[in-house]
């Protein structure tokens, strides 16, 4: 699933090709004709992310929601437009670009009083500007939850997935299964800050990097890292390979129906 730093990149594009112009808006597919038929023709006014979900505004209670989910994408074109292909949820036409989604988990017109009440169940977005790392704290120190089913759960952090949890976690030398209530105050502010700036650098390059300076291949001479994801990480889906700072074999286990990753030793608390 597409983690926060993806959507927040695809609304920056989308804000750059199709904000403040009239937008034509069809679904293909059939499955959001009634809502496209409502927007066809409208201008889009802005395009904004939070956590992972996607919104363009329309206008006044002319919202869409994007949820990508497991499956979905959006397939980016120049203009003449031609054909579309597969089963296209939604097509947005505007200036000289389009954009085809497919495989969505959501795609709805919503209202600014359904917007607002789904946007008040998700935790901050270290991705936004008003974002308050304090609503999320509270929910941490309180509860008897390990904190590695915390950082995935939306509730309470917004646009944080397996990648960037294992990632953090692993950068702070915390052991995933400590209680949330057990997480010093001090840590959670360096987690915070941390995943600010990591998924700030995901949003700029496309990719999710968590490895330090000292730790790039160049540097120790190991292989790059070869995998369809991309980007230079430490445990992230290197289950009993050796830790790259310890050389102990990664660990791996279900947590919450993802996989877990960490260092038995750089981990240890």
């Amino acid at each position: 699933m597409p983690e926060g730093h993806t959507l927040h990149r695809l609304a920056g594009l989308h804000q750059k090709r199709y904000a403040g112009t009239a937008v034509r808006v069809q679904s293909p597919q059939g499955r959001f004709a009634a809502s496209a038929s409502v927007l066809d023709g409208s201008v889009l006014e802005r395009a904004e992310a939070h956590g992972k979900h996607l919104f363009h505004f329309h206008g006044p209670d002319r919202i869409v929601h994007v949820h990508l989910g497991l499956y979905g994408t959006f397939t980016e074109f120049e203009l003449p437009l031609a054909e579309p292909r597969g089963q296209v949820r939604m097509r947005l036409v505007g200036g000289t670009h389009g954009t085809d989604l497919r495989g969505p988990t959501a795609c709805e017109l919503l209202t600014d009083a359904e917007v607002a009440a789904l946007r008040d169940r998700l935790g901050p977005d270290p991705l936004r500007a008003d974002a308050d790392p304090d609503r999320a704290w509270r929910r941490i120190s309180r509860s008897r939850t390990s904190i590695a089913a915390l950082l995935l759960d939306q509730k309470v952090l917004a646009g944080v997935g397996n990648v960037y949890r294992a990632e953090v976690l692993f950068r702070h030398g915390i052991p995933p299964y400590t209680p949330g209530r057990e997480l010093p105050r001090e840590q959670w502010e360096l987690i915070w800050a941390d995943l600010v700036e990591l998924m700030a650098d995901g949003v700029r390059v496309g990719r999710i990097d968590t490895v330090r300076p000292e730790h790039e291949p160049e540097v120790t001479g190991r292989p790059p890292r070869e995998d369809r994801h991309g980007g230079e990480v430490y445990v992230y889906r290197r289950a009993a390979m050796p830790c790259l700072v310890c050389g102990t074999p990664v660990a791996t286990a279900d947590l919450v129906g993802r996989k877990l990753y960490w260092c038995p030793s750089c981990q240890a608390g």
